[in-house]
């Protein structure tokens, strides 16, 4: 015998049809985080920061090393993944994809309505140094992290950014591994880091003449030998006696980072550390 609900049972049982839905709706919504990705959300110096954390299962059994990631002005830190794909190339590794506050852009967004990072020490109230510092710490208390593999890399804005940590922070970092950026502000304060410079021939945005300066730069602190070698696909490696080599990653297109980089920038930090 077909039940038939009365109007006020219908309209109880159409409710609740859209406060599950809307339950499901806010899980859908959630689906920007990639598989296997954690949300860390922080409080630092008042503002809210969040990050994307990929955390191998064996993390709290042996010394890990760890990537720290810088998406470009105006980018989020989904687009890093998918751009760097560290969690990818590097599975062994913690992978952490920070999200950058709305800041003026150097070259482009000078009223600062995308999200970037602060361009040199004191900018900002040094806001990104401090959410650095804070997943660090993070890291450092509830894994095993290995202190002396850990990393940085970026595109663009988020490159100069990683200039900027191997001023502030090389005691910290191993290796570094900027792409598009030139080291602007940061250059005097750097001292002999592994490095890898990511460059294109035709980026219209940061010149090329600008990253010929930063690695001609980067081999001189490092003290390079003059004569580099072939050490992959477009890169050439200048060695250094003090362990410090640079690689110059010179690709034929612009303002990008190349579909051959994450495997390139996995190989050049397990070559290295502290």
């Amino acid at each position: 015998m077909p039940v038939i609900l009365s109007l006020s049972n219908r309209s109880f049982l159409f409710t609740l049809i859209l406060l599950l839905g809307g339950v499901r709706l806010g899980i859908a919504q959630n689906t920007d985080l990639p598989s296997g990705f954690e949300r860390w959300e922080f409080k630092v110096d008042g503002s809210s920061r969040e990050a994307l954390a990929y955390v191998p299962a064996t993390v709290k059994e042996k010394p890990t090393p760890v990537v720290f990631v810088f998406h470009g002005h105006g980018g989020r830190a989904q687009n890093a993944v998918r751009m760097f794909a560290m969690n990818r190339h590097w599975p062994e590794a913690i992978s952490i994809y920070m999200q950058g506050l709305n800041a003026p852009g150097r070259l482009t967004d000078k009223d600062g309505k995308a999200p970037g990072w602060q361009k040199f020490q004191g900018d900002q109230e040094d806001r990104d140094l401090k959410f650095f510092d804070a997943v660090l710490a993070r890291l450092k208390k509830d894994y095993k992290v290995d202190s002396k593999r850990i990393f940085a890399t970026g595109h663009s804005n988020g490159g100069a950014f990683t200039y900027l940590l191997w001023a502030e922070r090389g005691d910290v970092l191993a290796a570094v591994a900027p792409s598009a950026s030139a080291a602007a502000e940061s250059l005097p304060k750097l001292k002999p880091k592994p490095v890898m410079h990511i460059a294109g021939e035709k980026d219209a945005l940061v010149k090329f003449e600008w990253r010929e300066r930063t690695i001609t730069a980067a081999r001189k602190i490092n003290g390079c030998e003059s004569d580099g070698k072939s050490w992959d696909t477009d890169c050439t490696i200048y060695p250094s006696k003090t362990g410090t080599p640079v690689i110059a990653y010179i690709h034929s297109g612009g303002h990008v980072v190349p579909a051959s980089a994450p495997a390139l920038i996995v190989k050049f930090f397990k070559e290295v550390s502290k």
